[in-house]
């Protein structure tokens, strides 16, 4: 039997042990990436998660049995990867099948169309539960994972965001993104705040109450920080948000527009565009010293700067070719190129985190879509086609998913796949301007 390696949760902060335990054969180090999520040809991968047995003589009547399952069950399913086969489909006979090869019938499992099989068990030891999992290679019949994960029986959400970013790793060698939020305007009765909600949805927190209309908020690199701009004292002016202290510091005022940008990769600089010197223009802000230099000198309007993953681009909009076109330049100001060509309007670029393309809204036919496009260029790709507009897109910090906003039903925060599939909704009446975070540390 091979003894899981441990992984504990404190408090409300998820900490994990970098190692643990991937098996092909005893003895054998996984050595491959099962599920190409990359590849053009990429399918959702069908897998199974039996209800977790009690352990220590439990009976598991505790409803912690199933809801365990479910649970994790609906992490995999937010990913866009899987598809999570219903329990209704189960051949297996809990009350009989242990959780080690030898225990249980892989056949039961092949035979309903699964691929991957997860079982898991748990103990509750006072206010702590401590959760054990396997992920099996059906067709193989192979152990992939085995990990023990301890934590707060009140919280079991994290220990399952532990365990679904785990199989991720062991079959597409990369973890989720489910320990980071998203940051989002809510609108209502004309007023706004900014809020954030976690990846699949949930534990919405309210982080401003400024009651007031708000746009652009931005992340530093280290997720300690929100940029933002807002009219809570009439004028468009730049705030900055400490996620840690839950406070908010007005830093630039100029008389017209201080609107945020992106934060540099190592968080010292913040571009912001800014009119104070006439019509709008992009400046870069020194956050220690709050200076700012220019680095555009055009009669039309640059604005929506975004710095390129590596610090050395920047990508923007400006209208001087005639309609809002999306530009790259270096991180100075100089070699100033067009990127997009194709479309009458595009705005609101926003770097990749692999740093090869970019994600943009533009007009097409008549409303606002999600687009891609290579830092060169070239493979121009729309992701939407509603009849409403969509709007400001943003990646997740692994590249896989693009957050964005759309107009129907009042404002909806939505996210897709980069192929643009498996759209589902956060935020549904309201929300606006939608922002990713880095992973949180």
């Amino acid at each position: 039997m091979t003894e899981p390696v441990r992984t504990q949760t404190r408090k409300s902060r998820v900490s994990a042990f970098l190692l643990f335990l991937l098996l092909l054969l005893p003895g054998q180090v996984l050595a491959k990436v099962y599920l190409d999520i990359d590849s053009p040809a990429f399918h959702k991968y069908p897998i199974a998660v039996a209800d977790f047995q009690a352990r220590t003589g439990g009976s598991g009547t505790d409803g912690l049995s199933q809801g365990l399952a479910d649970r994790l069950g609906r992490y995999l399913d937010v990913t866009g990867f899987f598809n999570v086969i219903s329990r209704k489909a189960f051949l297996e006979d809990p009350r009989k099948a242990g959780l080690l090869p030898g225990t249980f019938r892989f056949d039961d499992w092949s035979a309903i169309g699964s691929e991957f099989l997860v079982k898991g068990s748990y103990a509750v030891k006072g206010t702590d539960l401590d959760i054990e999992v396997r992920l099996f290679d059906v067709v193989k019949g192979q152990v992939l994972v085995a990990k023990g994960y301890m934590g707060r029986k009140d919280k079991p959400e994290a220990l399952l965001r532990l365990v679904a970013s785990d199989i991720l790793v062991a079959l597409t060698g990369e973890g989720g993104v489910f320990d980071t939020r998203i940051a989002f305007v809510l609108k209502s009765k004309g007023k706004a705040d900014l809020y954030s909600v976690l990846f699949d949805g949930t534990e919405r927190q309210r982080l401003t109450s400024h009651q007031s209309i708000i746009h652009a908020p931005r992340w530093s690199p280290d997720g300690s920080k929100l940029a933002f701009t807002s009219y809570k004292d009439g004028n468009p002016d730049l705030y900055i948000h400490d996620l840690a202290t839950r406070r908010t510091r007005k830093i630039m005022d100029y008389r017209g527009i201080n609107l945020a940008g992106s934060w540099s990769p190592d968080g010292r600089r913040l571009l912001v565009t800014l009119s104070k010197d006439g019509n709008e223009e992009i400046y870069i802000l020194d956050t220690s010293s709050y200076q700012v230099r220019r680095i555009t000198f055009s009669s039309s309007i640059d604005i929506s700067p975004a710095w390129s993953p590596d610090g050395g681009r920047i990508a923007f909009v400006s209208n001087r070719a005639g309609s809002p076109q999306i530009y790259l330049m270096n991180a100075d100001g100089s070699n100033v190129r067009r990127l997009t060509f194709e479309g009458r309007y595009n705005t609101s670029p926003s770097w990749s985190p692999k740093g090869k393309r970019l994600a943009f809204e533009g007009m097409a036919g008549g409303r606002f879509q999600i687009f891609t496009i290579d830092e060169d260029g070239s493979n121009l790709l729309q992701l939407t086609f509603d009849r409403d507009d969509n709007e400001s897109p943003t990646w997740s910090p692994d590249g896989r998913y693009i957050v964005f906003s759309s107009r129907r039903g009042g404002g909806r925060i939505q996210v897709m796949n980069v192929n643009g599939t498996n759209v589902r909704t956060l935020q549904d009446g309201g929300g606006a301007a939608p922002s990713w975070s880095p992973r949180m540390k």
